[in-house]
């Protein structure tokens, strides 16, 4: 395994992660846990796929980091209500 296959499957083992983690009642799916599973792993993806040139993952991958981000700075302005 080199370098880009180790940055990506951890990338991808973290979005996986978070995505079990919420199907399975684990973390919830506005919590920040999740947000930020997604939000790393979509990068370090990004980063692998950038890495072998493979384009569509990058788009899907920025896309998807970028999209996490903001749920993520979302749920860091709303005040606590608990």
């Amino acid at each position: 395994m080199n370098t880009n296959d180790l940055i990506g499957t951890v990338g991808v083992g973290l979005i996986l992660l978070a995505y079990a983690g919420n199907t399975f009642g684990w973390m919830k799916k506005d919590g920040l846990l999740f947000f930020l599973g997604n939000v790393i792993g979509a990068a370090l993806a990004c980063l692998a796929s950038w890495l072998i040139n493979y384009w569509p993952f990058v788009v899907l991958e920025a896309t998807w980091c970028v999209v996490s981000l903001i749920g993520f700075v979302h749920v860091l302005k709303i005040p606590n209500s608990k």
